[in-house]
This record gives C-alpha cells, sequence and structure tokens, in this order.
C-alpha cells in the first residue's frame, strides 16, 4: 500500500510540472526585400580637431553692495504725509489720511513726488529722515497731473540733495532700488531689476505715462514719488505706478529722469507747464460711450468740456460733437488726440474734423498757451 501510494505522489508531481511549462514563440527577424542590401553607415567626420573645452569659472561675480547705494540715498528719501476732505453718501464731510513718498532735488527744500500723492490734499506733511516734520504751504505745491509729478518748497535748508542720473544709460537687467514709505510704515529699500524700458501705461481715461521703466522691486502703496535708484546711488526714476492683478506679478513703474527733470524745472521756475492748449475735455468713444450719449458714432474722441472763451470755443466746438480726425490724422483715442495737440506748436492753426448729429464738419482752432492753475 504504501508503495502504491508513492508511486502515486511522483506521478502527480510529474504532472504538475509539465503543467507549468511555458512555451516561447519563435520569432523570425524581419527579412529585406530581395534586391536591398543594407545601408552603410555615412563617416562621421570631425568638426574642430583643434577644439578644447572652455576654461571652468571657479568665481562668481560679486553683486554690488545694495547696503552702501541705500546708505547713501536714505538721508534724501522724505515720507509725506497727506488729509483730503472727501463726502459720504449723506454729503457730510470725511478727512481721509494719505501717505507717499518724494526726495529731496534741492539743498533748500525742494522736494519732488507724484500729483496723484499731493492732489486735493487740505494738508501735506513732509518728514525727513532726521525725524524733523515741516507742513508745506498750498502756495508752494506745484504740480503737473499730466506727467503725474509734483513739487513741494518746505522751510528748510542744507538738505542732502540726492544725486541724479542718466536714464537713458539704462539696460534691461540693471539692478536698481526703490526707496520709499510703503504703507506709510516709514522708509523702506527694496532691490530689483530693470525689466523694461520705455514703456507706456494708460493709467486712466485721457492719461498715458510715457517713457516709464519698469521694475522688478516691490512697489506698495505710499511708494508712490519715491526715487528709483541705480547702483551709483543716483536717482533714475521717479516711482509712480504698479500693475497687480490675481495670478499675475506686481509690476513697478517709475517715471524716468529724462522725461522727468524738464517738468521739475518748469515746475520750479514757473510754478505751472506750459503745453499747446484746446480748451477742451476730451473722452474716449466706444459702444457704451455712444449708447448712453446717443452719438452719431461709436469710434472717435467725444468733447466733454468747452472752455468758454478757449480757442476750441473759438473754432465752434461744442460738447458731444465727436473728433475723428485732427491735422489731417485718424483719432480714435483720447490719449492720442492730447499728445497729437502737445506735440503741436503754440500759436499753430490745426484742422479738425468732427461729426454733430448727422453732419461732418471740419473746423480750424489756433493752440494758445496752457493757463496756469486755477485761471
Amino acid at each position: 500500500m504504501k508503495r502504491v501510494f508513492i508511486v502515486l505522489l511522483l506521478l502527480s508531481l510529474v504532472i504538475g510540472m509539465t503543467g507549468c511549462v511555458i512555451t516561447v514563440p519563435n520569432i523570425t527577424a524581419p527579412s529585406l526585400p530581395q534586391n536591398q542590401t543594407p545601408a552603410t553607415p555615412t563617416p562621421k567626420q570631425p568638426l574642430d580637431t583643434g577644439w578644447s573645452p572652455p576654461q571652468l569659472q571657479t568665481e562668481a561675480p560679486t553683486l554690488p553692495s545694495i547696503a552702501d547705494v541705500v546708505e547713501k540715498v536714505y538721508p534724501s528719501v522724505v515720507a509725506i504725509n497727506t488729509e483730503v476732505v472727501t463726502m459720504d453718501i449723506f454729503r457730510t464731510p470725511l478727512t481721509q489720511e494719505g501717505a507717499g513718498s518724494g526726495w529731496i532735488i534741492d539743498k533748500d527744500g525742494i522736494i519732488v513726488t507724484n500729483n496723484h500723492v499731493v492732489e486735493g490734499a487740505k494738508k501735506v506733511t513732509v518728514e525727513l529722515n532726521d525725524g524733523r516734520t515741516f507742513e508745506a504751504d498750498p502756495k508752494n505745491i506745484h504740480t503737473d497731473p499730466f506727467t503725474d509729478l509734483a513739487v513741494i518748497k518746505i522751510d528748510a535748508t542744507d538738505l542732502p540733495a540726492a544725486s541724479v542720473g542718466d536714464s537713458t544709460k539704462l539696460r534691461v537687467g540693471d539692478w536698481v532700488v526703490a526707496i520709499g514709505n510703503p504703507l506709510g510704515e516709514g522708509i523702506r529699500a527694496k532691490e530689483g531689476t530693470i525689466s523694461g524700458l520705455k514703456v507706456s501705461l494708460n493709467v486712466e481715461q485721457g492719461q498715458t505715462l510715457d517713457d516709464l521703466i519698469e521694475t522688478s522691486a516691490a512697489i506698495n502703496p505710499g511708494n508712490s514719488g519715491g526715487p528709483l535708484v541705480n547702483m551709483k546711488a543716483e536717482v533714475i526714476g521717479i516711482t509712480s505706478a504698479k500693475v497687480a492683478a490675481i495670478g499675475v506679478e506686481g509690476l513697478g513703474y517709475a517715471i524716468s529722469t529724462k522725461t522727468a527733470i524738464p517738468i521739475i524745472e518748469q515746475l520750479i521756475k514757473q510754478g505751472y507747464i506750459v503745453r499747446p492748449w484746446l480748451g477742451v475735455t476730451l473722452y474716449t468713444v466706444d459702444q457704451y460711450v455712444a449708447m448712453v450719449n446717443r452719438l452719431p458714432v461709436n469710434k472717435g474722441v467725444v468733447v466733454a468740456y468747452v472752455r468758454p472763451g478757449g480757442p476750441a470755443a473759438e473754432a465752434g466746438l461744442r460738447e458731444l460733437d465727436v473728433i475723428t480726425r485732427f491735422k489731417g490724422q485718424e483719432v480714435t483715442t483720447a490719449e492720442k488726440l492730447i499728445d497729437a495737440i502737445h506735440e503741436s506748436k503754440i500759436g499753430e492753426e490745426v484742422t479738425i474734423t468732427f461729426v454733430r448729429g448727422n453732419e461732418t464738419k471740419t473746423t480750424t482752432a489756433r493752440l494758445i498757451q496752457s493757463p496756469s492753475p486755477g485761471s
């Protein structure tokens, strides 16, 4: 009986092993078509037998000392605090506080900042780096809304004026430092690089800032009016605006010294900027503007206001006329028309084509010098 059991066990092992056998199919290499021979590889030729690997640089270049730059410019940067009176929905006066920045351009108390920092303020206070505070007389605050620049004169002397550099020498990638009063928390410095030059930015209807410097330096509310400086501790721009959106990294902008210095000079010497003047308030026409105002066209520049006695009034222009051509050139935005006016000459006679109702008319206007603010 035992022998029968052993025989059966051996038989079952043999059968089990047979079931584990894996059959491998025959693999046949592909054959070439008849009368075709394998391609002969092309012999490789050397590219340059005399070439040798470049020498590896063992030391990285040293970055400029931002601390040295900041230390030199800091005494010339000021904090500007403002008070503006506004009305709530019940027409009750409210006083709102604002903060901005500025920098000393002249040792006898002349400060440069942005127009929007001081615009409409009933009180402007300038705090120096040494802790002294001065309230500016409104008569000594001169502004140019078109370029967003302003100068303030305070009753102080022997101040540490900042050096001014040549913004035309800048290159994309240059290191810069933005110094100012972010969030009204005191003077701070933030480094970055130049990411764009000669940039134009539409800041509001009818106003475009040109020749801007775009930088990666962090700029926040309160930085406006502060200096953007190069690695020689020279002011090469005046911080003016910031673009930020969800999902988009913030872009900081500064007005170049090439654009700013001539404006600053006029503000200091005569109190306002002299430009060719038509005497109108303009607005770009689009489908919405055309529908709301029942305009006959949906493209052009609508006249929102005509200054009595000004060149436009003398030429017969009226409110809601839509200007379509200026000096023979088509105009489609208020910014382009304003630029064309400013690029003209004082005393120049210009042709203006406009639409009124169902009629297209042409008139001429003689541009005059822009009046002083308040006149």
